[in-house]
């Protein structure tokens, strides 16, 4: 491993566990046991250092991206939302801090891959409904939104964990399959069974009791 690519892991570890803000670049240089003059010699300012490491993310979001087969499927939305949680527990700092999301080196790209990420969703719905595994849009706009809030639920879980204490993974992607699922035709919900399990499909989160919620 080269200086600049050990400086990026673990500045990366640093800005996760203290916040890109909160951390100078002699604390940085510190942390990571260097001189604060070799930390400059290979990047000058924090600026460039935080360039460098959303630079390093989307390179490594787009490699695992291209392992996945091009034609839409259930088993693609899993490994590609997997893949978001997964770069999110990484790159946290990015992800959580609203100063960084909306630093120029950061904006920028994240806008990019927000609109690629929600035309890759109306694209899945769209191959769905032409395989008939998803029904036609019921309502003008519907499958818009739907394609919006998987971009959310997929990209924001970690921040939501944070606010409400909760570690559960697997269910961020259970919430975008409740969403999707009522829009599927039989022979959809067959084929999502045959890919995640009849057990799966019938646990999708916490039963939801009216009878409990509302008495008359």
């Amino acid at each position: 491993m080269n200086t600049k690519k050990k400086i990026i892991g673990e500045a990366t570890k640093v800005f996760n566990d203290h916040g890109f803000s909160a951390v100078s670049l002699f604390e940085l240089a510190q942390k990571i046991g260097m001189s604060r003059g070799n930390l400059t010699y290979h990047f000058k300012n924090k600026d460039v250092l935080l360039e460098a490491i959303a630079n390093e993310m989307w390179s490594g979001i787009l490699v695992e991206k291209t392992k996945s087969r091009q034609l839409p499927s259930f088993k693609n939305l899993h490994n590609e939302v997997q893949l978001y949680y997964r770069f999110q527990k990484k790159y946290a700092f990015i992800f959580l801090d609203t100063h960084v999301l909306n630093h120029p080196n950061i904006q920028k790209k994240f806008r990019e891959m927000t609109d690629e990420i929600i035309f890759d969703n109306k694209t899945a719905i769209g191959f769905a409904i032409k395989m008939g595994n998803m029904k036609p849009e019921p309502i003008p706009g519907m499958y818009h939104n739907i394609a919006f809030i998987t971009w959310m639920l997929s990209f924001f879980w970690l921040s939501q964990q944070i606010i409400r204490g909760e570690k559960t993974e697997e269910d961020g992607e259970k919430m975008i399959w409740s969403i999707l699922i009522p829009h599927f035709t039989e022979k959809g919900v067959q084929q999502f069974k045959k890919f995640f399990g009849d057990t799966y499909y019938k646990n999708l989160g916490n039963p939801f009791d009216a009878d409990a919620l509302i008495s008359f």
